[in-house]
């Protein structure tokens, strides 16, 4: 593809992000590229461009002959993977920015990219405006990379922020940020830490060559906190984030989300409201540390953009560290041998009554606190036993790392 070209698109879907690439499109001062069409669902929705601009049948777009990149910012998990297989089989070049739907289905992906000899580039699925992908890809790709340390949930951030700051509870900063679009009506997603996984799973193909799996790697949220961790942690001079994290010790990795106190020497520490921050460490060129606005309608439209514009220059990942952990084989490696999951770990622990968290399988205490309506304990756990409350609806136990 000549970056002179005026380059065609179909779009599938005109939410938050993808009325946020059409305003950074239009926008763009460099990039000559049209929106053909643009398929969606709801024939009942009022948008703000002239109905011929839209389709409800996806064909309309998969079928052309005309178009450069297909671009799906949709949110059926199902019908992306389709979308996005089948204009690949087409041998056209795929934007996507459904980190789920990549998550689940990525060494499907990874091959169809091979077979059919296109692109297929997610760097908005990841980290909002923050490029953090391509640094992996190409920065860091002969980079003994140590850890990826990262917030990569700009509802959550902002949620432990406002609670911290504004001295309120979970519940009522939850429903107010759901009141100004910085929360889904449905939040599980987000406070539980499954965004976050997704996140960290793409992360860790780049940056490690891991091919792991969403139910292999523990994401525990915040969406039981209270204030009363909150104080805790500011009577410390901490505060808690949702820290996702991919990190390599000898021959194996530790890759999981959770809730850390984050002390002030860590430049993780001032990273607040929808921000988002990504810290590298490598064995040579130390850490580095990205920010940027991980969600909302422009950041992420600009990061689409920019994966549009590299796929003018010809641009793919080239996937080195996971070819090189592949060496040739065609099917998936088993990433789950390379996982450390047999650790001890320190964990602060909210609960209500013992039985909640019998389960765990505690090594010591090292503090102990009991109240009528709360207790917690500062003590060594291990890790495996965190998996117990891995997407538990039910468990109001708060767990976070020390």
């Amino acid at each position: 593809m000549n970056n002179n070209k005026k380059i065609s698109l179909g779009l599938f879907g005109f939410g938050c992000v993808g009325q946020g690439l059409y305003d950074v499109l239009n926008m763009s001062q460099g990039l000559q590229a049209t929106i053909e069409k643009i398929c969606v669902r709801d024939k009942t929705k009022k948008r703000r461009l002239d109905a011929n601009r839209f389709t409800f049948d996806k064909n309309d777009i998969l079928k052309r002959k005309d178009l450069d990149v297909v671009v799906e910012l949709i949110s059926d998990t199902n019908e992306a993977l389709e979308i996005v297989s089948t204009a690949m089989k087409n041998g056209v070049n795929v934007v996507s920015a459904s980190k789920e739907m990549l998550a689940k289905n990525f060494f499907q992906l990874f091959k169809l990219q091979q077979e059919n000899n296109v692109s297929l580039i997610y760097e908005g699925s990841v980290g909002g405006s923050i490029p953090i992908l391509r640094n992996l890809e190409e920065y860091y790709d002969n980079e003994l990379l140590q850890s990826v340390r990262a917030i990569l949930n700009g509802t959550c951030n902002y949620i432990l922020t406002r609670m911290e700051l504004e001295g309120k509870d979970y519940g009522e900063i939850l429903k107010d940020a759901q009141s100004n679009s910085f929360a889904e009506a449905d939040p599980w997603l987000d406070v539980s830490g499954c965004d976050a996984k997704y996140k960290i799973l793409l992360i860790a193909v780049h940056a490690f060559g891991l091919l792991l799996k969403p139910e292999q790697i523990l994401n525990l949220g915040i969406q039981n906190i209270c204030y009363e961790d909150i104080l805790y942690a500011k009577e410390k001079g901490l505060r808690i984030k949702l820290l996702t994290r991919a990190e390599k010790l000898g021959d194996k990795y530790r890759v999981y989300v959770m809730p850390h106190f984050i002390d002030k020497s860590s430049e993780l520490f001032n990273v607040l409201y929808e921000y988002n921050a990504v810290e590298v460490e490598g064995a040579f060129s130390c850490k580095q540390l990205f920010t940027g606005k991980g969600a909302g309608s422009h950041p992420t439209g600009s990061a689409v953009l920019s994966d549009i514009s590299a796929l003018t220059y010809n641009y793919r990942y080239g996937y080195k560290k996971l070819k090189k952990l592949l060496n040739g084989n065609s099917t998936a490696p088993d990433s789950a041998k390379l996982l450390d999951s047999d650790f001890n770990i320190k964990v602060y622990v909210r609960f209500s009554n013992k039985s909640e968290i019998e389960k765990l399988e505690i090594v010591s205490i090292e503090e102990e606190y009991k109240s009528a309506k709360n207790n917690y304990i500062i003590a060594i756990v291990k890790f495996k036993s965190l998996f117990h409350f891995c997407g538990n609806h039910d468990s109001k136990v708060f767990i976070c790392e020390v």
